[in-house]
This record gives structure tokens, sequence and C-alpha cells, in this order.
């Protein structure tokens, strides 16, 4: 034992002394490298150094300069290296984190999957005994001992709410004497009745511009600078004809048919349904007029989720106005829904309204063609109006007033030869015409405009302002200012001074604008 002790304290000093001199061997390796190896190489520089020439000099600034580039690249290398393996590390330690999370979500995905499939079962199998009874040959009883059927939700939550909410309701528009009024009638009584009960005025150019963009196209648009009433006017028509008009705010992200009236989802089984579906559906059940707002329609393209409506609303039979909801009917769908289609009633008009800022979208050719526009950029003056009640008219009234004023108030051959030579103008100087479905319009709007006390001069200068001079904002117009002057000129001399107000109004806002 005392050999081995004597063994032990021997290696303890000679490992310790060997540790000792290896660290004074590193320190003196430190100190001479850094020292007095330095000392030597400037030492060394001071003795060649008396006889360097110039050129000595200029090769040992270069070599310097060279040497201490190469050191610094070193370093920065060194430098680089040590932080992207830092990096690197970091990013496998997160990238692990990011791994156990998922794998924690997969198990909690698992775990509900495998909670809904009890669900399911129970629902099916009858929870803990309480579902149906079943006798020897495997029937459904109820406690009567009748055979009892399980009925199926349906996957139109929202319509088959309005369905039970119409089910009892009688919606025949019974009219009484005060009710049936003439379009002249019409237009003065929702003025006052706006002015009196809602404190909204409108003159009465817009409220007949209104009524006559009723009577020519399902699609109107309301444009205009924000204050001006625009979403007011057909609110307040809603209140008016009392039916609530249905205001659907437009989302910037809207881009396809979805967005509006939703979807089947194909997972649950269920139709995401939509608050424009649901007011389009409540219309199928009315006699009466409904308005459908989309308010702000142009912070998306309309051409994108309306693309239907407007293709649909070109058929010329009413009856093919339907839109496909689901590939197939099912017995729990509402009772509206027809093969999988609502149709688009008569008696609903939707109304839009647009500002014209960065935020929002131009209004292509497409929709214009295919609505009838109302320009509010003033608020009408306070009208004193005595208390006016609201008004109770079916559809089929109102599309009488329609046809009545077709009848007494077509478009007089003059006027039909000077739009003709309107269009003959505006296409040789701005190859821009008329198509067959403007001047349809054309007809129905000075008739219905005309029958609601108008003359037909005001009602064809605010059509052609609208709906065709608006084609000029896609032409270039900085190059054509004397042809825009000389239609002004031109229409002057047709229709007499400054008859044509609302077109040569536009078309001086177009010149001083380009």
């Amino acid at each position: 034992m005392i050999d081995f002790c004597q063994y032990y304290v021997d290696f303890l000093q000679n490992f310790f002394k060997n540790l000792w001199e290896f660290i004074v061997a590193i320190w003196k390796a430190i100190v001479d490298f850094f020292i007095y190896d330095t000392a030597s190489y400037f030492t060394s520089l001071f003795s060649y150094s008396e006889k360097f020439n110039f050129l000595d000099w200029l090769a040992y600034v270069f070599i310097f300069i060279l040497h201490m580039a190469l050191i610094a690249l070193s370093v920065i290398l060194i430098f680089y290296i040590i932080r992207r393996r830092r990096r690197l590390k970091k990013k496998n330690f997160e990238k692990e984190e990011l791994l156990e999370e998922i794998e924690a979500l997969n198990y909690k995905i698992e775990e509900l999957a495998n909670e809904k499939n009890q669900i399911f079962a129970l629902k099916v199998g009858g929870l803990n005994g309480l579902g149906p009874n079943v006798n020897n040959n495997g029937e459904e009883e109820n406690q009567e001992g009748e055979k009892k059927k399980e009925s199926k939700p349906s996957r139109f939550t929202k319509l088959i709410a309005v369905d039970e909410n119409y089910e009892y309701q009688v919606t025949a528009i019974n009219m009484g004497p005060d009710d049936m009024v003439t379009l002249p009638q019409l237009v003065t009584r929702f003025i006052n009745f706006a002015a009196s009960q809602m404190g909204l005025f409108y003159d009465k150019a817009t409220i007949s511009n209104f009524f006559a963009g009723m009577a020519t196209s399902k699609v109107m648009i309301l444009e205009g600078i924000s204050g001006t009433g625009k979403t007011s006017l057909p609110y307040a028509m809603g209140k008016f004809f009392q039916n609530d008009a249905a205001i659907i705010s437009v989302q910037p992200s809207w881009r396809d048919r979805a967005e509006i009236i939703g979807y089947l989802n194909e997972f649950t089984k269920k139709f995401n349904e939509t608050d424009f579906l649901k007011a389009l559906y409540e219309t199928t059940f009315r006699e009466d007029l409904s308005f459908i707002i989309l308010d702000e329609m142009n912070l998306a393209r309309i051409e994108y989720y309306f693309a239907e409506f407007l293709s649909i609303m070109e058929m010329p039979d009413p009856s093919e106005w339907k839109i496909d909801l689901v590939p197939e009917s099912l017995e729990s769908d509402p009772k509206n829904i027809i093969n999988g289609k609502i149709l688009v009633p008569q008696n609903v008009w939707f109304i839009g309204t647009a500002n014209k800022d960065d935020s929002t979208f131009t209004i292509t050719d497409k929709v214009y063609d295919r609505s009838t526009v109302i320009e509010m950029n003033v608020r009408a003056k306070f009208i004193d109006a005595p208390f006016t009640q609201p008004i109770q008219m079916s559809y089929d009234y109102l599309s009488k007033l329609f046809e009545n004023a077709l009848n007494e108030n077509a478009l007089s051959n003059k006027s039909l030869e000077n739009v003709q030579r309107i269009d003959r103008f505006i296409l040789d100087n701005f190859k821009v015409t008329f198509g067959n479905r403007i001047m349809k319009q054309l007809k129905t709007f000075v008739a219905v405009f005309v029958a609601c006390g108008n003359t037909e001069t005001e009602a064809i200068d605010i059509f052609v302002a609208r709906k065709v001079l608006r084609k000029f904002e896609a032409l270039n117009l900085s190059f054509l200012h004397k042809e825009m002057e000389d239609l002004i000129e031109f229409l002057n001399k047709m229709y007499g001074k400054d008859a044509c107000h609302e077109c040569i109004e536009y078309i001086k806002e177009l010149i001083k604008n380009s």
C-alpha cells in the first residue's frame, strides 16, 4: 500500500509539473510571437530600411497593405463562418420546435376527429338508449308503436327560416284608393314622404330618373361624392313602399359569385348562405317592390362577383332568370329552391352605390351598359313638405304604370332622328356608337321620364350623358378637345343653347380634366 501511495504522489507531481511546463510554454510562445518577434520585425525593418530607395519603400508599402488586407479578410471570413453556424443552429432549433408543435396539433386533430365520430355514432344510434325504439324486425317505433321518421335537417338554414316566417303570412297586396296613383303623383308623394318623415330631400329630376331607371333595368348605379344621399335614396324607397331595403356591404375581397350568394360546403354538406341570398330568396314570397342595396359596389370588381346576374337578366324570358345554387335538389331544401336553382323574381331591383376614388375599381362598360345610372353630386335644397304617408303598391300595378307610359309617351320620330344624328356625329368623331341594348333602354327611359312630368329633351339629355358620353372616359381626351367643343356646338344647334345641360356640363368637365 505504501508503494502505491508513493507511485500516486510521484504521478501527480509529474502531471502538474508537465501541465505547468505546457502552460508556460504556450504563454512564452504567445509572448514571443506578439512581443519579441514583433519587435524583431521592426528591428529588421530598421536595419534594412537604411539602404531603401524610393522603389523599395513603394514595394514595402504595397506588401504591407496586401498583408493587412489578407489578415482582415481572414478575420471577416472567420466571423462570417461563426455567425452562419450560429444562425443555422438557431434555425434547426426553431425547426425542431415547429415540428413538435405540428406533431401536437396533429394529435389534437386526431382527438377531435375521434370525438366527432363518437358524437355522430351516438346521434345515429341514440344516446344511452334514449333514441327511437327498435322492434324485432329492426323497424323504428314511437311510444304508440307507430313507425317514426326522423326529419333530416336542411342544408339551407337561413332560407328555411324564411320559409317558416312566411308560412302563415298573407303577402297579397291590397291597394286602397289612395295607393292607386299616377307616375307624377308617385314622384311627388315620395318627395313629400322622404322630406316629412325622414328628413331627406330630393328634387323632381332625381326621383323621375329613379323611377325611369326602374323601368329600364333591374340594376341601378347611384354615383357621386359621399354625403349626397346615394344609400339613403333606395333605403327611403323601401320605407316608402313599406318593404325595407336590404343593405349588403360589398367587401374588397369579393372575387366571384360565391362571395355574394354563398356555396355548398362539401365537407359539412351545408350551404354557406349569405345575407344577399337570404334577401333575394325573401323577395320570392312577396308581391310588392323589393330593393337590395349593394353598398359601395365598386370596392371589388362588379363584373367578377355579379357577372352571373348581369348575364341572366339579359335573357328576354324572365322565367329563365335562374341562379344555380346546388347541383341536385333534396326534399329538405327550401320550397322556392326548385331543382337546385333560385329564380330571380321581377319585383326586385339591385341598386349599387359607387364612389370614385383610389380605393375603388373603375366600373366597366359591361356593367354600365346593363344598368341605369343616376349621378348624385349635389344635395337637394330643403323642402317644406306636408306630412305624407307611405304607400302600398304591387309590382303588377307599377308594371302597368310603366306599360301605359311606353304606350302614351313613345319616343317621337323627330327625337328618334335627333338621337340618330347624335349617334352618327359621335361615331364619326369619337369612334363610339350606340348598341341595340342602349337604343332599347333609351326608348323606355324617355317614355317613363316624360310620364313622370318631364320633357323629352330632358330625358334624352340625361340618358345620353350617363350612358353614351360616359364611354368617352376610355378615350385619349387630351387630343379630342376640338371634337368635344364641336359636340357642344352640335347639341346647342340641335336642341337650343344649353338645352342639353347635363351633356354640356359633362363634356366641359371632361375637357377640364384632360
